[in-house]
């Protein structure tokens, strides 16, 4: 994470303080370990998929991507903390422990995370997640209604481009309404040369300019983050607390993050007033839009207004 502040421009001189707090975002992933990064800023949890009451995480995918977030780096001196480590969290398990999912429990985290907004203050839904084709149109047009219902609703949403590229329409569906945020992952100008480089995998925007997406990409290749497979050893210090992983997944909470960093400071702002900030402050890589849309994720810019 401390390489993606800096390729975003969200180092510490550049957020001048913000932090996120008095943000919520909510989390819809494989649950979220009590991991000592994310300690206190868990205010709410609900499994749609194995229906415990207490938060935890099967997968790993979930604690890594709230580490990206807004994990406050505890366990690496502030080395890996996420973009908004002041911000809360609101997590809705809705994968199971193969990060695999079905649309009625996305459905189900969607609309819990609405009828508890009020309670948690929550402005920012975080979608770390794609989804291939849905056999049932009807189902996948509910889980759509419903994205934009979130967003209807003043919710800023956020969600991944997936990992289907390089090839034309590969965006994720959950990407391709209008207002929601598609987020796709690009390295930098410092592109690792390698298999699991972003340009190998990230979603491309549908052919032929009839939908521009992606919105937005930020780094997603060997993001450092929170393991939810962590151990604390007899010294009270804890044994392997980060993990590297791969993914368009990774790249969504840089963007999530930056919206509570604006609603920090700006808090009367919209969310459609929210994302023409982070998309007209982005910087443009000289990548054909359907790989970076309108570009990297630019923080510091943002902040500026």
């Amino acid at each position: 994470m401390n390489r993606v502040k800096r390729v975003v421009h969200a180092t510490a001189a550049e957020v001048n303080g913000l932090s996120g707090k008095g943000v919520t975002a909510a989390v819809l992933d494989t649950g979220i370990a009590l991991h000592p990064d994310l300690s206190g800023r868990i205010a709410g949890f609900a499994d749609f998929v194995g229906g415990q009451k207490q938060p935890y995480d099967d997968s790993g995918h979930g604690t890594h991507v709230a580490g990206c977030l807004c994990g406050n780096g505890k366990c690496s001196n502030g080395l890996y903390a996420g973009i908004a480590p002041g911000c809360r969290l609101v997590v809705c398990k809705v994968l199971d422990e193969r990060g695999d999912g079905n649309v009625a429990a996305m459905i189900e985290g969607i609309r819990y995370v609405l009828d508890t907004r009020r309670i948690y203050h929550t402005r920012i839904l975080n979608i770390s997640v794609g989804i291939g084709s849905i056999r049932e149109a009807a189902l996948e047009q509910e889980l759509l209604s419903w994205i934009a219902k979130a967003w209807n609703a003043g919710l800023f949403v956020a969600v991944a481009a997936g990992n289907n590229g390089p090839a034309p329409d590969s965006v994720s569906a959950m990407g391709l309404q209008a207002h929601v945020i598609s987020v796709g992952c690009h390295d930098g100008r410092q592109t690792p040369g390698h298999k699991n480089a972003c340009a190998a995998y990230s979603g491309r925007g549908p052919a032929n300019g009839r939908v521009k997406k992606p919105d937005l990409v930020a780094p997603g290749s060997g993001i450092i983050s929170c393991n939810a497979w962590y151990r604390k050893n007899h010294f009270c210090s804890v044994n392997h607390p980060y993990t590297a992983k791969n993914g368009t997944s990774m790249a969504v909470p840089a963007v999530s993050a930056a919206a509570a960093l604006l609603w920090e400071k700006e808090p009367h702002l919209t969310n459609e007033q929210v994302r023409e900030r982070l998309l007209y402050h982005a910087q443009d890589l000289g990548e054909n839009w359907g790989m970076q849309g309108w570009g990297m994720l630019h923080v510091g810019r943002a902040l500026k207004g």
